[in-house]
């Protein structure tokens, strides 16, 4: 009687540890099927978070349903945050991803991007700057001796990545903010060059595809380094995303360069606080959009 007990509350038990998954990404398509183990790396990654769609294969006939309504995510969701305590059958989701990314043409909230990026560079404020500062210079530099084509991308990319880990809550140290030369290297180079050859094409034929271009790219190199993605695959990911709100897009673009310009005109000094800003708010608007998005191999 006793064996029989336990087979019967073991049964359950390991059918939840061995069912498999499917998750749904940015780009709409299907993800799996994966272990439970899986989709907790992901969300612990910051890959997949409350609201990412998903399906246990057991339950193949019915609806997708977000993670947050998988009792067996619950504590890796509220692990990264990504859940808050509620009343019993009651789920919450962030605030930054009320809707599953890549399923609405829902704008971005420039306001609460920038909110957002303003807490998080006060809380560790002068490693932030310190780092952008950095990298920032080190641009510059690899401009003035003509090398800047080739390390433009993985200059940008590294220090993307590094906002990222601040976002996600995650350890970030300097060695991050140089990460793209030992992390996709060659696609961020790449993905660098062949946007601004094409975007500076756009500018001089009829300036407006130079700016659709720059708009809808804007998240390829983030693509590259945190799902690395291959570079052509990155720009068009970037492109056919950002398409379901182009216009909230260039306008939070719009408003981060004018922070910027207000930055250098503040006896060029505010620079280095603007750019930091301005570059965590763009990273909070890839998180919103991208987040549910499943990295490739590491």
């Amino acid at each position: 009687m006793a064996s029989g007990l336990v087979q019967a509350l073991y049964r359950p038990v390991s059918r939840t540890l061995l069912r498999m998954y499917k998750i749904i990404g940015i780009d709409g398509q299907q993800y799996g099927p994966v272990t439970a183990d899986q989709i907790k790396e992901w969300i612990a990654a910051g890959r997949a978070n409350a609201a990412t769609r998903a399906q246990a294969e057991s339950e193949s006939g019915t609806d997708w349903k977000p993670l947050s309504a998988f009792p067996e995510f619950i504590d890796a969701l509220a692990a990264k945050g990504a859940i808050s305590s509620a009343p019993s059958g009651q789920t919450s989701t962030p605030l930054a991803i009320q809707k599953t990314p890549g399923t609405t043409a829902s704008p971005l909230d420039v306001g609460n991007c920038l909110g957002r990026a303003w807490d998080k560079m006060m809380a560790n404020l002068w490693p932030t700057i310190g780092v952008s500062a950095l990298i920032w210079l080190a641009l510059s530099a690899s401009h003035a001796v003509y090398v800047g084509i080739v390390l433009t991308g993985p200059l940008l990319g590294g220090l993307y990545f590094y906002y990222l880990k601040q976002i996600r809550n995650q350890h970030a140290e300097l060695q991050d903010a140089f990460a793209g030369f030992t992390n996709s290297f060659l696609p961020l180079m790449l993905a660098s060059i062949v946007s601004g050859v094409l975007i500076a094409i756009g500018l001089a034929l009829c300036l407006l595809p130079g700016i659709y271009l720059a708009v809808a790219w804007i998240f390829a190199l983030p693509l590259i380094i945190d799902k690395h993605l291959g570079f052509w695959e990155a720009m068009e990911l970037s492109r056919k995303t950002v398409n379901k709100h182009w216009w909230s897009t260039a306008w939070l673009i719009l408003v981060c360069g004018l922070i910027n310009i207000g930055g250098v005109l503040l006896c060029f000094l505010g620079i280095f606080f603007t750019l930091p800003l301005t570059g965590l708010a763009i990273m909070y608007a890839y998180e919103d959009v991208f987040a549910a998005y499943p990295a490739k191999g590491p």
